[in-house]
């Protein structure tokens, strides 16, 4: 039997929202008007050319704040690799859904969105639901800051993040800290580099610096923080000493340490002749395992798994970076039914049985609420 929420799933699938540019304008107005013809209010604002949020609340009768989801349609490029299936086809082998972003993470939408609809009457009669649906997460989260920055959130009780985690309830996850580090030299001609600065030369001397660098101490559940050096950009004709480089720093963190310091101790150990500027500063999230209501979504997983639910975390971040602080910090937990190691792969799918597993487990979730 196919998932109830696999067609909505499919459409989504449909648009290319890749980030960049991300384009999600078409797509957010298609599920705008989906939820729409479901009873929810609908909300859309554009934070760009293309661009576009929405908040989509089904409000209940009872006193009491509402259960809140959240999840982005945009999805990462499709990588150099050839796809065997359409990127954009929604095309099923099998148990599989294949399309860019069917586990990252459209898949959840649809389930999440389908739940909300068969339990529409709790969630009258209870407490509400809120779904938070952005744009740009996938270069920073972008459209959660946009969300926060026109007052466009309501008041929750609860966050469900739908990225992958194969339905295994995670309860938080690292926080990133994106920098650029910038070396500026002295042009002089190729045939006479003792004239000029070469910029390249003071990068590599950062680079052997920072290979050494920790950004701080292990945290008991995320261990140990992690820092890569993913770009570097240099140089504008090989007949020429160059006098700009730069590269990009990926420091993973845990709530344990501040961003502000893993900056500073850096901006310190490459001295002067290095420039930092911040790219994306998303702190860690971290649930309490203790929380009743976090316990009460380990009990409705639990029945999906043969082995004893542990408190895990995951390395991605994800819009709770922003939208945890902005909601006045509610418990939340990162539950969906992608694959984590699907996540920006090529042929990139999702599980069906996956898919049909969190309809639902995110419907208990919702009747759990409203009661």
């Amino acid at each position: 039997m196919q998932p109830k929420s696999l067609e909505l799933a499919q459409r989504l699938l449909g648009f290319d929202t890749i980030n960049p540019p991300g384009n999600e304008a078409d797509c957010m107005h298609y599920f705008a008007n989906w939820l729409t013809e479901q009873g929810f209010t609908v909300t859309l604002t554009a934070f760009g050319e293309g661009r576009a949020n929405l908040v989509a609340q089904l409000p209940g009768q009872h006193a009491g704040k509402p259960l809140a989801f959240t999840g982005h349609l945009d999805t990462v490029p499709l990588g150099n690799q050839p796809w065997r299936f359409d990127p954009f086809g929604g095309d099923i082998e099998g148990n599989r859904l294949y399309g860019r972003g069917a586990s990252d993470m459209k898949a959840a939408v649809a389930a999440f969105a389908l739940a909300c609809v068969q339990q529409k009457a709790a969630i009258e009669a209870g407490r509400g639901v809120v779904l938070i649906i952005t744009g740009g997460e996938e270069t920073g989260c972008d459209g959660a800051k946009a969300l926060i920055d026109a007052g466009s959130l309501p008041d929750i009780g609860a966050l469900i993040v739908g990225e992958p985690t194969a339905n295994y309830p995670v309860i938080g996850h690292k926080g990133a800290l994106w920098l650029r580090c910038e070396t500026r030299g002295k042009t002089a001609h190729g045939a006479m580099p003792e004239l000029g600065i070469n910029a390249i030369y003071l990068a590599a001397d950062a680079l052997g610096k920072i290979r050494h660098f920790s950004p701080g101490a292990p945290h008991p559940l995320m261990k140990h923080p992690t820092l890569n050096v993913g770009r570097i950009q240099g140089g504008l004709n090989i007949n020429s000493v160059p006098d700009r480089t730069a590269f990009d720093v990926d420091i993973r963190s845990a709530p344990n340490l501040e961003h502000a310091t893993i900056r500073q101790r850096l901006a310190d150990l490459l001295g002067a002749e290095v420039t930092l500027t911040t790219l994306v500063d998303l702190p860690g999230v971290l649930s309490s395992e203790a929380h009743q209501w976090v316990q009460s979504v380990f009990q409705h997983c639990q029945a999906l798994f043969d082995r004893p639910l542990e408190a895990k975390v995951v390395p991605y971040f994800t819009d709770a970076s922003l939208l945890l602080p902005a909601l006045g910090n509610p418990p939340c937990v990162i539950l969906g039914p992608g694959e984590p190691a699907m996540a920006h792969q090529t042929d990139e799918y999702c599980l069906l049985s996956r898919l049909a597993e969190a309809e639902v487990l995110y419907a208990q979730l919702i009747e759990d609420w409203m009661r």
